[in-house]
């Protein structure tokens, strides 16, 4: 049977630089066919995520990575831990946080001769009702920033275990529950400098994230050096607006809390845990307290990035977070000069990513 079709015009052949110019024409018009609609509406939340953004960055230069892990570990319901030389920015930046809420605020520094109950609160006998009363220490906020957290002994740091993981304090038989929002976020200097103390691995392992600050580049410097010029008389912390209310953020926590996480993911999030504790440069591998911290902060980063799923983005954005400090790293190893990150990101490079 003959083919009836015409020949082909030659001019009607597009070359193909002109085919790749029309193509994102024709992938926006298909966009817009097939816009889906959000499970869960998000747009109030990164509203409110980058209000607090532009807020801190009034004060605050670069930092952006600390900032963002501040903000997921407060909608994941989190505590951070930032470790940092002196003067890096790490109290002010919790300050600026906590400044940008209108929530409860308390500081706690922490020294050698800090007491439990410095911490927690204590007993005192009322000489009119000849009762003991208690009376609420300033762990009793929404927020609270603990300073130079390791510099005060284990005997300190073991009062923090039940109120950082159960948002509870038992004292005398009684139990008294915090309100909600409450988190802690604690700084460190490194272990290395005088009059520090290591942290119990119990007490590590209560932080969501461990976020290490480094030193501003050249730029940033600069930038610190202007802004400070031009601060005149003018107080940093009171250019701050607080505008977020408790009710927002336990909504906002509650959102979180129903990001959609694929089997496949969970799966992802556990191969990686189940590698730190067969890796053998680790003495120490995570513990499921792990697994459930990177499903949490990855939960965090999705919705911050106005997505109500997350994708294996966010697991690895979270994962360094959240494990190396959670991880021990042999001695042999550590002597050679090998790091628990160094280790982690070699686990989060071999495991094979969900398609």
């Amino acid at each position: 049977m003959e083919d009836n079709k015409e020949p082909l015009d030659p001019s009607s052949y597009i070359p193909n630089d002109k085919i790749t110019a029309s193509v994102p024409v024709i992938s926006e018009e298909i966009n817009n066919e097939l816009q889906f609609q959000s499970r869960l509406d998000l747009r109030e939340l990164q509203h409110s995520v980058n209000k607090i953004k532009e807020e801190i960055g009034k004060v605050i230069v670069g930092q952006k990575d600390m900032i963002d892990m501040l903000i997921a570990s407060l909608l994941a319901k989190g505590h951070s831990l930032i470790e940092g030389v002196p003067g890096v920015a790490k109290t002010i930046t919790a300050k600026l946080i906590a400044k940008s809420l209108s929530v409860g605020f308390s500081r706690i520094q922490f020294t050698p001769d800090l007491m439990p109950s410095d911490i927690l609160g204590t007993s005192i006998f009322n000489l009119k009702t000849s009762e003991f009363e208690f009376k609420k220490g300033p762990i009793f906020s929404n927020m609270v920033l603990i300073d130079e957290i390791n510099r005060a002994p284990a005997k300190t740091q073991a009062a923090l275990f039940e109120v950082m993981e159960e948002q509870q304090i038992t004292i005398d038989g009684n139990k008294f529950t915090l309100e909600s929002p409450f988190m802690v976020l604690a700084t460190q200097n490194p272990i290395e400098q005088e009059g520090t103390y290591r942290l119990p691995e119990a007490q590590l392992d209560r932080f969501l994230f461990k976020i290490d600050v480094e030193y501003p580049n050249l730029g940033e410097e600069i930038e610190i050096l202007s802004r400070e010029h031009q601060l005149k008389e003018r107080v940093k912390i009171e250019e701050i607006a607080s505008f977020l209310t408790a009710t927002q953020i336990s909504n906002y926590q509650k959102l979180v809390t129903q990001i959609l996480v694929e089997e496949h993911l969970l799966k992802y999030i556990a191969e990686l845990i189940v590698a730190t504790r067969n890796n053998p440069f680790l003495y120490l591998g995570a513990s499921p307290r792990a697994s459930i911290a990177i499903l949490k902060a990855s939960k965090a980063f999705a919705a911050m990035s106005g997505r109500d799923f997350v994708t294996p983005e966010d697991i690895k954005r979270a994962a360094i977070p959240v494990l190396h400090h959670r991880v021990i790293v042999t001695p042999e190893r550590e002597m050679e000069g090998v790091s628990s990150k160094q280790v982690i990101t070699q686990i989060i490079e071999t495991v094979e990513i969900p398609r």
